[in-house]
C-alpha cells in the first residue's frame, strides 16, 4: 500500500498492511536535530521520517487583514501586540509558546458586531495561501502521501477575538451571540474552502484544529457544546463529506465528554488525546470502535524518556485495543515532539510503531 492508501483506509476503518504515521517537531527540536547532525540545514521532516502525509491551506482568520499590528511593551524578553482582532496579546520572544491574554477589544455582542464581524462576511483572496496549498499538494502527490487542508474551526477562530474567558461568560450569559460567532466563522471558513477547492482541487481529507479542553475537563459542558458549537461543527463537517473528504479533528486538553457530540456533528477521526490531561483512547474506543478513526495519545513523555522498551508497552497497550475495537489508527504521540527527544528514539518509533498492527 502506498502512504496514501493506509490513511485513507484507516480513516474509513479499513485494515492496513502498516500504520499511517505523522507528527511535528518544536522548532527547538529541528535546531537540536540540525546542531547534531542528524538532520540537515532546512530538510524535509516528512520525507526524512517518511510520514504518511502533507498538509496545506490554513485560512487567515484575522478579522481586519489591512490592521497593522501595533508593539504597545517590550522588554528583553517579552513583546506585547495589539492584533488586527483587537486583542492584546504578549508574547515571548525567544521561545515558542502560547501568548498571554492582557486585553481584549470584544469582551461582548456590540463589539463584536460593529470591529469584527463585518470583516468576515466577504470573500477575501488575501486570506487563501493558495500557493502553499498547491506546492504541499502537489509534492504529497508525487511521493504518493495523503494530503490534506489543515486549518481552525469556530472555538480556535472565536478566542482569539475575545479571549476564552470572555467566549466562556457568553456561552452562559448570552449564548445567541456565541451562536452567531459559532455560525459566522463556519460559514467564512467554507466561503474561502469553496473558493480554494474549486481553483486548486480538492485535498484527500480535512484536519481541524479545535483545542476544546484544559486538565481533566473541557472548556465547556457537552449540554453547551451540543447547543452552541455542535451546530458550526456540523455545518464544517457536511460540507468536508459532501466534497468526498474524511474529517480529522484535532483538540488538546481532555474533551473525552464532547465526543458524542463531535460524533454526532460527524467528526471520523479524533487526533492528540492528550494522556496527561486524562484521555485514555482505548477507553473512548470501547464506546466509539468502528465508529470513528483515532489518531494520538501516545505519551509523548515515553519519548522523551528514550526508553524503547516503555515506549513499545506504550505503543502497543494504546494501539492493539483499538484496532481490535473495529476501529482505525494513525501513529502519533499525543503532543508535538519536544527537544528531549533523541533523534534515533523518534526515528525508531516511527519505524516500529508503523509495525504495530496485531
Amino acid at each position: 500500500m502506498t502512504h496514501k492508501e493506509r490513511v485513507l483506509a484507516a480513516l474509513h476503518n479499513q485494515p492496513v498492511d502498516q500504520l499511517p504515521c505523522q507528527d511535528g517537531m518544536w522548532p527547538e527540536t529541528r535546531t537540536r536535530y540540525e546542531k547534531e547532525g542528524v538532520l540537515l540545514l532546512g530538510e524535509d521532516d516528512c520525507r526524512h521520517f517518511d510520514m504518511s502525509w502533507r498538509a496545506g491551506g490554513w485560512l487567515n482568520s484575522t478579522a481586519d487583514l489591512d490592521f497593522k499590528e501595533q508593539i504597545l511593551e517590550e522588554t528583553e524578553e517579552t513583546v506585547l501586540k495589539l492584533t488586527g482582532n483587537g486583542a492584546k496579546l504578549r508574547w515571548w520572544k525567544k521561545k515558542q509558546g502560547t501568548p498571554e491574554h492582557v486585553d481584549f477589544t470584544v469582551q461582548e455582542r456590540p463589539a463584536w458586531e460593529a470591529t469584527i464581524k463585518p470583516h468576515l462576511l466577504k470573500l477575501d483572496r488575501r486570506r487563501i495561501p493558495f500557493q502553499n496549498y498547491r506546492s504541499n499538494k502537489a509534492l504529497a502527490q508525487v511521493e504518493g502521501r495523503a494530503f490534506c487542508w489543515s486549518g481552525v474551526a469556530p472555538f480556535e477562530q472565536m478566542h482569539p477575538v475575545c479571549g476564552h474567558e470572555y467566549m466562556l461568560m457568553g456561552m452562559a450569559l448570552d449564548p445567541d451571540w456565541v451562536k452567531d460567532m459559532v455560525n459566522t466563522y463556519a460559514d467564512f471558513t467554507i466561503m474561502h474552502m469553496e473558493t480554494l477547492f474549486a481553483e486548486e482541487g480538492l485535498p484527500d481529507f480535512i484536519f481541524f484544529y479545535e483545542d476544546m479542553g484544559f486538565k481533566d475537563k473541557p472548556f465547556m459542558s457537552p449540554a453547551m457544546y451540543q447547543d452552541i458549537v455542535q451546530p458550526g461543527h456540523a455545518k464544517l463537517f457536511d460540507y468536508a463529506h459532501s466534497k468526498g473528504c474524511k474529517v480529522m479533528v484535532h483538540s488538546c486538553g481532555f474533551v473525552e465528554p464532547l465526543v458524542p457530540g463531535l460524533v454526532q456533528a460527524g467528526m471520523d477521526c479524533l487526533q492528540a488525546m492528550e494522556v496527561k490531561a486524562g484521555m485514555h483512547m482505548p477507553r473512548i474506543a470501547e464506546t466509539f470502535g468502528g465508529k470513528i478513526a483515532f489518531c494520538g495519545n501516545i505519551d509523548i513523555r515515553k519519548l522523551e524518556a528514550n526508553d524503547r522498551e516503555s515506549i513499545k508497552d506504550e505503543l502497543r497497550s494504546k494501539i492493539l485495543p483499538v484496532l481490535k475495537s473495529g476501529s482505525g489508527y494513525l501513529l502519533h504521540t499525543d503532543h508535538s515532539i519536544p527537544p528531549g527527544v533523541n533523534h534515533d528514539t523518534l526515528k525508531w518509533f516511527f519505524d516500529y510503531g508503523r509495525t504495530v498492527t496485531s
